[in-house]
């Protein structure tokens, strides 16, 4: 999906994306990492009055600027992708927004999906990987069927106290899930985040969840039962 804007509706929006950059929320982002200044609300507000436009969502998508990719990710056709072009759009993700939200609203709606976790998963590139585990953290919930799920925790209890940082968040996120949605492996889970203590110290606002996997554990199976 790389390429260069040329037409004046893709000239357009970014005409107005400039115009809705915020110098305060650019220097927030830039603190996660994202380096853009547009809203989030004022962009899906964008996004809704544009509706789907694979052919804008492409070429948005290739000027390389965050926020448009960002647009382009809310407006295109999730199952219009091929994979290997989804493959490239993921390695070309620089910023954990656009990372995410690539895996979350496109990658994950795919029909591809299931082929890309498999080849992300062992990738030896931290944030590609993590894509992996994060797609395989929606199959943990929704399709265990023939996942290796103790293989899935051996892996996280070798591999994830040393993982760099968005790697070791994804494969934290897959431990809790294994622990939240299936009883028989919980033990084993929460006792692989009480010897590891990742993200034992993560600041959490009030009446938000740790994601410290025991405490993150504990509370949604509470939620749960409680229902």
């Amino acid at each position: 999906m790389a390429g260069t804007t040329t037409t004046a509706a893709a000239a357009d929006v970014m005409a107005e994306l400039a115009a809705l950059e915020d110098p305060k929320v650019r220097a927030v982002n830039e603190k996660h990492g994202d380096d853009h200044g547009v809203n989030l609300g004022k962009l899906r507000a964008l996004a809704k009055r544009l509706k789907t436009q694979q052919d804008l969502a492409r070429e948005l998508w290739g000027t390389g600027d965050t926020a448009a990719r960002l647009l382009a990710l809310l407006i295109c056709r999730p199952k219009a992708f091929e994979r290997d072009e989804l493959d490239g759009m993921l390695r070309e993700a620089r910023t954990p927004k656009v990372h995410d939200w690539l895996v979350n609203y496109v990658v994950k709606k795919s029909p591809h999906a299931e082929e890309l976790r498999v080849a992300w998963f062992a990738d030896p590139d931290p944030v590609v990987a993590s894509a992996g585990w994060a797609l395989t953290t929606e199959r943990v919930a929704k399709r265990p069927d023939g996942l290796d799920l103790p293989g899935l925790l051996d892996v996280v209890e070798a591999e994830m106290k040393d993982a760099p940082d968005r790697l070791q968040w994804a494969m934290n996120h897959c431990l809790a899930q294994i622990g939240i949605e299936h009883a028989e492996h919980r033990a084993r889970a929460i006792g692989i985040g009480e010897r590891l203590e990742v993200l034992k110290d993560y600041p959490t606002s009030p009446g938000c969840t740790s994601p410290f996997a025991p405490v993150w554990i504990d509370e949604m199976v509470r939620r749960q039962q409680g229902e």
